[in-house]
C-alpha cells in the first residue's frame, strides 16, 4: 500500500482504516496492517470529497470591471455582456484559477462549470477552462457545460460555437431560456443538440417569481420523450419556492417521475430574487430538502462568484449548504445530513460520476472533515483538514489554536 488513512470514520459508522495503493482504494477495513505513509484521521467524518454541480469559473473574479448596479435593478446579464469583450484567454484562465484554488481548498474534488458561449467572447473561456482541466487535474476534475447565456434561437454564432464545443469534447450541454424570446424554441434546440452529440443537459430554468410560467413541465416533457432520465438536470427553480406545500410535492412528483436532477443555488437566487420588491423581499430560494423527500435527485452549488450575480462568495460549499438549510428553515439531524449529501453522493449521481465514493475500487479522492458527522459540518461550517487526490496530499489546513495566557 502507498497510503493508510487511519480512524477514518465514514458516513454512521465506527472508526476504520482506508488503504490506498496504486490512487485507488484497496482496502476499508480496521487495524490495516502494513508498511504505508500513514495519516492519523482522528475518528473525524472522511468523504469521497465536495461536488460543485453548477459553477461559473469564466465568470468569476470581474465585479469590480462591471458597471455599477441600477438602483434595486441587478441587470447582471447586460452588466456581465458589457464586459466580455475583454475576456482574454489569459485573463479568463487567471481568474478562473483563484476561484478553482479557493474551491480546492474548501475540499471540492469534482466539479461541473459552465461556460458562455457567444459572439462576445467566442471560444476563448472555453480554451481557457479547457487547459484549467488540464492544469488541475492533480487535484479536481472538472466537466464543462457549454450553454447561450444571452439567447440561441436569436443568436445563430452561439449555436455554431455550441457544435463547436460539442465537437471538441464537451460531454455538457446547458441552456438559459429566460433570456431567450422564443424560450420553448432554445429548449427543444439543446435536446436536439444533447441528442445528436450523446451529451448531457444542465440548463438555468425558472428563475423569477410567477410559479403560474414554468419551464420545467416541458423538460420534464421532453426528458421522458427522449428517454433522458438521469441525463438532465435543472438549476435555480426559483419558482418553486412560490408554490403551496401541495403544488410543490405535485411538481416534485413529476421531476422525480422524468428522472430530471434539480440544483439549487442559494446565494445568487437569495441576491437577485425579489429585486421588484423594496421591502418584505421574498427569498426565492427552492426547497432542496422538500424535492428530496418527494423523490427528486437534488445538489446544492456555488453558482457565480464575485461578479454581478453574486458579488460574494469564497467557493466554499459548506457555508453554501449552510445558507441554504438557513433559508429553508433546516434544523433536524436527518435533514442536514441530507444536505451535506446534496454537496457528495447526490451531486455524483447528478453528474453520473460512476467512481465516487469512499469504496474499494474507486479513486482514493478523500477529504478529512474537522467533524464527527455530516451534519455537523454542516450546522457549524466546519472545514476539511485535508484532502487527497489519487492517494496524493492536496491540501492541509490547520487548525485554529488559541494562545491563553
Amino acid at each position: 500500500m502507498d497510503l493508510i488513512i487511519r480512524n477514518a470514520r465514514l458516513f454512521g459508522g465506527a472508526p476504520t482504516d482506508i488503504g490506498v495503493a496504486g490512487g485507488k482504494i484497496v482496502a476499508i477495513e480496521a487495524g490495516l496492517a502494513a508498511a504505508a505513509l500513514e495519516y492519523n484521521a482522528g475518528g473525524h467524518l472522511v468523504c469521497a470529497g465536495l461536488v460543485e454541480t453548477h459553477i461559473h469559473l469564466d465568470k468569476t473574479r470581474i465585479i469590480d470591471r462591471c458597471p455599477p448596479e441600477d438602483g434595486r435593478n441587478a441587470n447582471a446579464v447586460p452588466r456581465v455582456a458589457a464586459v466580455k469583450n475583454t475576456f482574454t484567454e489569459e485573463d479568463v484562465y487567471q481568474r478562473a484559477s483563484t476561484t478553482l484554488e479557493n474551491c480546492i481548498k474548501h475540499g471540492t474534488t469534482r466539479m461541473r462549470t459552465h461556460v458562455e458561449l457567444d459572439a462576445g467572447v467566442e471560444m476563448r473561456s472555453f480554451d481557457a477552462l479547457q487547459k484549467l482541466c488540464r492544469d488541475y487535474a492533480w487535484a479536481i476534475d472538472i466537466e464543462l457545460c457549454v450553454f447561450p447565456q444571452e439567447g440561441l434561437t436569436n443568436n445563430p454564432r452561439s449555436d455554431e460555437l455550441l457544435v463547436q464545443a460539442l465537437k471538441r469534447g464537451a460531454r455538457v450541454i446547458g441552456a438559459a431560456p429566460n433570456y431567450d424570446p422564443d424560450r420553448s424554441g432554445q429548449i427543444h434546440r439543446i435536446f436536439d443538440l444533447a441528442r445528436e452529440y450523446d451529451a448531457d443537459i444542465d440548463m438555468h430554468l425558472d428563475t423569477g417569481s410567477n410559479s403560474a410560467d414554468m419551464d420545467i413541465h416541458l423538460v420534464c416533457s421532453l426528458t421522458r420523450q427522449y428517454a433522458m432520465g438521469g441525463r438532465v438536470a435543472v438549476g435555480h427553480g426559483c419558482k418553486y419556492s412560490a408554490l403551496p406545500p401541495a403544488d410543490l410535492r405535485a411538481l416534485a412528483a413529476e421531476i422525480a417521475d422524468a428522472g430530471v436532477a434539480v440544483t439549487v443555488l442559494p446565494a445568487t437566487d437569495l441576491y437577485m430574487m425579489g429585486r421588484d420588491q423594496d421591502h418584505n423581499v421574498r427569498r426565492g430560494v427552492a426547497d432542496a430538502n422538500v424535492l428530496v423527500e418527494n423523490g427528486v435527485n437534488c445538489s446544492i452549488s456555488s453558482n457565480n462568484i464575485l461578479n454581478p450575480f453574486t458579488p460574494l462568495g469564497d467557493g466554499n460549499l459548506i457555508r453554501i449548504a449552510n445558507i441554504q438549510a438557513n433559508v429553508c428553515q433546516i434544523g433536524e439531524s436527518h435533514r442536514l445530513r441530507e444536505c451535506f449529501s446534496m454537496l457528495t453522493d447526490r451531486s455524483a449521481r447528478l453528474m453520473n460520476l460512476q467512481d465516487y465514493g469512499v469504496a474499494v475500487g474507486n479513486p482514493a479522492d478523500l477529504v478529512v472533515f474537522d467533524a464527527r458527522t455530516p451534519e455537523e459540518v454542516i450546522a457549524e461550517v466546519r472545514g476539511p483538514l485535508v484532502a487527497f487526490k489519487r492517494g496524493v496530499r492536496t491540501v492541509t489546513r490547520p487548525r485554529a489554536e488559541l494562545h491563553r495566557p
